[in-house]
């Protein structure tokens, strides 16, 4: 059986922010774009959360997408920051790897440059200015 992982993200009022930064360096469409104003009671929310995130998917190819929310005080939802998830993105060459990785990690804290490692594939990981954590792993295949 064969299974697509897919990442889903919570944010604090910034998801929006976060998918238009993520889209900008990544590419994709959007699959879904909902708001807090769509759903059901809506009116009973406070105003300022009306347009937050209640959903949102990210097209990353091969069947894959980032998914996400704004996490809501109003609604009950607290949010911690952890770091216990990684996305890791297997780019289809070494130039695009290099430009994930130099995209996504603009503003945040590199942990590990993207180069060559001794397992031989290129690999970096950093936590982007939104928190996240993500990985590169490029596999280096012989062009026959």
């Amino acid at each position: 059986m064969a299974a697509v992982a897919n990442v889903y993200l919570n944010f604090l009022g910034n998801t929006e922010e976060a998918f238009e930064f993520y889209r900008s360096v990544i590419g994709g469409e959007f699959l879904a774009i909902m708001r807090f104003s769509d759903t059901p009671g809506a009116e009973e929310m406070p105003e300022g959360d009306r347009g937050k995130i209640m959903h949102i998917a990210l097209a990353m190819g091969g069947g894959t997408m980032i998914m996400g929310t704004d996490a809501l005080e109003s609604m009950g939802q607290s949010l911690t920051f952890g770091n216990n998830s990684f996305i890791c993105l297997g780019p289809e060459s070494l130039e695009e790897g290099q430009k994930l990785f130099d995209g996504l990690s603009a503003g945040g804290k590199i942990e590990q440059a993207f180069e060559k490692m001794f397992w031989g594939d290129y690999f970096g990981s950093f936590t982007d200015k939104y928190g996240v954590q993500w990985m590169v792993n490029y596999t280096e295949h012989d062009q026959k």
